[in-house]
């Protein structure tokens, strides 16, 4: 036996499909499909606070040296004006590390649910349902790596007919 996936809640193999405690043999399953829901505006306001926070000192320090040019002070008052807003700006960088990791895995999970969906004993059974797009493909990949061997295992025995097969992406 095969596995494809295996997590705390899904496990795919060469025989079966486990989510949340149900089994589904693959000899059972028939055409797999996916359904995605709407954007997760919580999610996209978040990415625009991580945005704001990495642009927030950015502008200050920019700010700051047009602030030390327009006020035309000494050069002394206007270099230390200007390194102060560099310093701001500099000061970022650590920061925006952090930030950068956080809007990088935003993007990774996605901001839509997704469903994953499949003819069991000739009714539509859903496998599936997770905000995590990277998760929700790993396992609709898997699934269909599991559908595509049982499928040629099945012709190579001399089975008659052809398993429906899993859309090719997700």
């Amino acid at each position: 036996m095969i596995t494809y996936y295996d997590d705390r809640s899904v496990r795919i193999t060469s025989t079966a499909v486990r989510v949340d405690g149900r089994t589904y043999p693959l000899a059972e399953l028939g055409m797999v499909w996916h359904r995605r829901g709407n954007r997760s505006w919580r999610v996209l306001a978040g990415r625009g606070a991580i945005g704001a926070a990495l642009a927030g000192p950015l502008v200050a320090a920019v700010l700051g040296i047009g602030l030390a040019v327009w006020l035309h002070r000494s050069a002394v008052v206007t270099i230390a004006i200007v390194g102060a807003s560099v310093l701001v700006g500099l000061g970022v960088g650590p920061l925006a590390d952090v930030l950068f990791e956080h809007l990088d895995r935003s993007y990774a999970r996605g901001s839509r649910e997704w469903e994953m969906w499949a003819r069991w004993r000739g009714q539509p059974v859903r496998l599936l349902h997770t905000g995590d797009a990277l998760r929700f493909g790993q396992i609709y990949r898997a699934v269909q790596r599991a559908m595509e061997s049982a499928s040629a295992t099945q012709k190579a025995i001399g089975s008659s007919g052809s398993s429906p097969r899993p859309r090719s992406r997700p």
